[in-house]
């Protein structure tokens, strides 16, 4: 069957994903205000360190996170544009995002 495209914005191979796929923001680490919050809600009572605030491509955040896993000696993920770290080590990562030059203060309890 013959492709019946009638008209094309974007070109003729009719993929235009990467032409409508919204751009993300990659600002730097001095303009990206984060919030840090350990929290146990929905982990059956297991503390878990939250950062949100992340206006970054997830590529960068992926890099940000195993730095952060490997210099808190904890496992972690990457969440909608969150990071997780296991445990309450709050204190620790404001430290290492304040010194990787981020914006960053703890937040809730």
């Amino acid at each position: 069957m013959k492709n019946r495209l009638v008209y094309s914005e974007f070109g003729d191979n009719g993929d235009n994903n990467d032409a409508i796929a919204r751009p993300t923001p990659d600002l730097p680490p001095q303009q990206q205000q984060l919030r840090v919050q350990p929290t146990r809600k929905g982990r059956k009572g297991k503390t878990v360190t939250v950062i949100t605030g992340f206006q970054s491509h997830p590529d960068t955040l992926k890099a940000l996170l195993k730095s952060l896993k490997r210099q808190c000696g904890a496992g972690g993920s990457l969440k909608d544009n969150s990071l997780e770290i296991q445990g309450d080590v709050v204190e620790r990562v404001v430290a290492l995002l304040t010194e990787a030059g981020y914006q960053a203060k703890r937040s809730g309890g």
